[in-house]
């Protein structure tokens, strides 16, 4: 019963935290220098991930995504797509989970569209989801930032990472990414 009862009042604040950033949206400006701090982070923690930026068609970036959850999770950041290093729109990303979790953290997010046809599918979609309207192979580093070559080929790459480093084998599946207007 206590669990149940902490489980609804996690569930209320989730959503109360879910509202929040619509409430108090972030400007473009504010978006966009942080987009440009969060490109400069994996910039510096992977050459891979810099030259891949510099390859792709689009580069998606949500410089802050904030999860948390007690046994149900959600997750909400605002970025913005860039093509040929100019924003190009400004999007959210939205996720919500069930199970063993609990806790809180922020990240970044950086999904890039290696392909046109990648690129097209997300543009021309009425609210994205990486997993099911597009497989997100998200990278993994090895020694210098590399990552591994069959990563590197995939049409859509996705990294996560944070202030305090990158970290491994998390998930962008599920999350539905929609545009938004600023």
């Amino acid at each position: 019963m206590m669990l149940r009862k902490l489980q609804l009042t996690f569930l209320l604040l989730l959503s109360v935290m879910l509202m929040i950033p619509s409430a108090q949206a972030a400007s473009r400006q504010e978006i966009n220098a942080k987009v440009q701090e969060a490109l400069s982070q994996l910039y510096k923690s992977s050459s891979s991930g810099k030259r891949l930026t510099q390859k792709a068609v689009g580069v998606l970036v949500f410089p802050e995504v904030i999860k948390a959850g007690f046994g149900i999770g959600g997750e909400y950041g605002e970025g913005a797509l860039l093509r040929g290093g100019k924003t190009q729109g400004y999007y959210n990303l939205v996720s919500a989970s069930l199970g063993l979790q609990f806790g809180a953290q922020m990240k970044s997010e950086v999904i890039l569209f290696m392909t046109q046809k990648a690129m097209n599918k997300f543009l021309y979609s009425d609210g994205w989801e990486a997993g099911v309207d597009g497989s997100v192979a998200v990278a993994t580093f090895g020694a210098g930032g590399e990552i591994d070559s069959h990563t590197a080929q995939q049409p859509i790459i996705g990294f996560i990472f944070s202030n305090k480093g990158l970290m491994y084998n998390l998930t962008i599946e599920g999350a539905k990414i929609s545009k938004i207007d600023r």
